[in-house]
């Protein structure tokens, strides 16, 4: 839908099932939500005004739906903060991480890559070590257009609560 991958791991994988459709993943993920637990939105989009608007809307959505305490922070910049906790704390975590393609990409000064790259890096790592933590994660990848992206997937949380 609208360009939108999802991505996880074997084990989450597992947990999800084969489903049809964006809303039935979203749906399958969200139920994974249990009393005691919080959900985290892990926003590696630009941080600006209305992508945080949006990533409100989804946190309050699931907040309202699942009775749970909820958060947002925009990657990379929460890795070195509630990103620990994430990692490190209790597994009463269900993370949604978000990420997109680099709308403009510079190259990083004297090197053979990209900030877009640093940043996919980045995403990739922390969701491989959640992963690898068991947490329950899944990552939502909204291609080139953001705003689309995140429309649908609005739609198709409101779907899965």
């Amino acid at each position: 839908q609208s360009g939108i991958k999802l991505f996880t791991d074997s084990k989450n994988a597992g947990a999800l099932g084969s489903k049809n459709s964006l809303g039935e993943y979203l749906r399958a993920h969200l139920r994974r939500i249990q009393a005691g637990d919080y959900f985290a939105v892990l926003g590696y989009i630009e941080m600006n005004d209305e992508h945080e608007s949006q990533l409100e809307e989804i946190r309050y959505a699931v907040r309202d739906g699942k009775r749970v305490a909820t958060c947002l922070g925009f990657g990379p910049r929460f890795l070195h903060s509630t990103g620990q906790a994430y990692k490190g704390g209790p597994n009463t975590g269900v993370f949604l991480q978000i990420t997109c393609d680099a709308a403009v990409d510079v190259p990083v000064p004297g090197a053979k890559y990209t900030f877009g790259i640093v940043k996919a890096a980045q995403s990739r790592g922390d969701f491989q070590v959640l992963a690898d933590r068991g947490r329950r994660v899944l990552r939502v990848h909204l291609g080139k257009d953001v705003k689309a992206g995140l429309s649908a997937l609005k739609t198709a949380v409101s779907q899965g609560l």
